[in-house]
């Protein structure tokens, strides 16, 4: 399957790059003018930058919505002048959450649009699809949608860094929590059989590895998986914790409802979105779910959602949101998307007005990580440096009642392997956003 795939990618390369050649200068890089850009993708009055998003296919429900919100984001900066005098050209392209197509989709992002940078691709194996590549071609690969440990090897992917909290520091941080609330609980862990449930379940066992009674996993792509919900229930489990996605969230509760099957769930924040699973459950059960079939549940997480209508970054989100919206409502999954935008923004401010490949990764390895680093909407702080590209360190626990998050823990930072699970110190807490919502970050070094 390995070899097919570098064969398929081969030829999709060779046929793009083809038609890319007859049109450029040498190198595959568009001539300019007088003016001169800095790099490929960058001109005196802007900046191009891709992503891919399963925009169709059982993945859209959610995540179709996150390149809507960075969108919007991008278009409020623009408005402000955008970064250096550039304006940041925006380009999204659907992938359906298929690796195959990712790598057509990317390909044609780099050798044909000319993207300076691809930001936010989402999923660990579509975007574990397009690594190699991305990195062999010297195309800046930030904050990838995936808390997968794939992102932070920065020896051997120097241009790939993460963005959100990866499973394993998640999953210590969640199994931290329950071994120490619940110390006689049988648990039951629910997983994708991938690198998004072995690297949460990495976490999970330093803390609950004697509790555990049993590990049901599902493949993605399966239609059911009630087999694996009634394993962890004959197995006796009184708490489950899922690594799973929105419509795998949603399958296990319609699963165990039908055998009435009601432990102590705890879900990744990745499938833990209650609007979003309630729709999935609802439809999945032709409306026979109940109108709140989350509450109770655990989950973890790293910034705000848009039922915080109290907190300023929500209010910030919601004035980009009503003026360079779709006129849908905010959600979650927008909010992530301008959060990540938020991080891209200050990058390239980092970077400075000569911009380069280059100078971009080593600006976010110098400067992105730690308390005087790149600090925004997120609440914990960015793990960046020259052997890190590792993303967000941390995440608070919470229970989710009535369509909202009930904090039960602060703030909680860690790293992988034995790092310590320390509370954010007052200096660790996130900032107020600025008035205009635009970061405004000197480069360094």
């Amino acid at each position: 399957m390995g070899s097919m795939r570098r064969a398929i990618r081969a030829i999709a390369v060779a046929a793009v790059a083809a038609t890319v050649l007859a049109g450029c200068g040498a190198g595959g890089r568009e001539e300019q003018g007088a003016g001169g850009a800095s790099d490929v993708g960058v001109t005196p009055t802007s900046v191009r930058v891709g992503a891919h998003f399963p925009l169709t296919g059982v993945a859209a429900p959610g995540y179709s919505e996150i390149p809507t919100g960075t969108r919007a984001y991008f278009d409020w900066v623009n408005a402000r002048g955008g970064v250096n005098g550039r304006k940041i050209e925006y380009v999204f392209r659907d992938d359906a959450y298929t690796p195959t197509q990712t790598t057509q989709v990317v390909n044609e992002l780099v050798l044909r649009d000319q993207v300076f940078a691809v930001l936010g691709g989402l999923g660990t194996a579509p975007h574990g699809a397009v690594l190699d590549f991305l990195n062999s071609e010297g195309v800046p690969d930030l904050f990838a949608s995936s808390g997968s440990l794939l992102w932070n090897q920065p020896a051997k992917n120097p241009m790939t860094f993460g963005w959100q909290p990866d499973y394993e520091v998640e999953g210590k941080i969640l199994g931290q929590y329950i071994a120490q609330t619940a110390p006689g609980a049988r648990v039951g862990l629910l997983l994708q059989d991938d690198d998004f449930g072995r690297d949460g379940e990495v976490g999970v066992r330093q803390f609950l590895s004697n509790q555990i009674v049993s590990v049901a996993r599902y493949t993605s792509g399966a239609p059911d998986i009630a087999p694996q919900v009634s394993q962890l229930q004959a197995a006796g489990a009184d708490t489950v914790i899922g690594f799973t996605v929105p419509s795998y969230t949603a399958r296990s509760q319609l699963a165990a409802q039908r055998l009435n099957y009601r432990p102590q769930w705890a879900y990744s924040n990745v499938g833990s979105d209650p609007t979003l699973v309630g729709g999935l459950l609802s439809r999945l059960s032709q409306g026979q779910a109940g109108a709140a079939p989350l509450d109770g549940v655990l989950t973890t997480k790293y910034l705000a959602g848009p039922e915080e209508t109290a907190d300023p970054w929500v209010q910030g989100f919601s004035r980009v949101w009503a003026a360079h919206g779709n006129g849908e409502p905010l959600t979650s999954f927008r909010i992530y998307g301008m959060s990540q935008a938020y991080t891209f923004v200050q990058a390239l401010q980092a970077a400075g007005p000569q911009l380069t490949r280059k100078g971009l990764v080593d600006a976010v390895a110098r400067q992105g990580g730690g308390v005087d680093g790149f600090r925004g909407p997120a609440f914990p702080l960015y793990r960046y440096a020259p052997d890190s590209h590792a993303g967000l360190g941390g995440v608070a626990v919470a229970r989710l009642q009535g369509g909202a998050t009930v904090p039960l823990t602060p703030v909680r930072l860690t790293s992988n392997g034995a790092a310590p699970i320390t509370d954010a110190s007052p200096q660790e807490q996130r900032p107020a956003p600025p008035p205009d919502l635009v970061p405004t970050v000197t480069p360094r070094g």
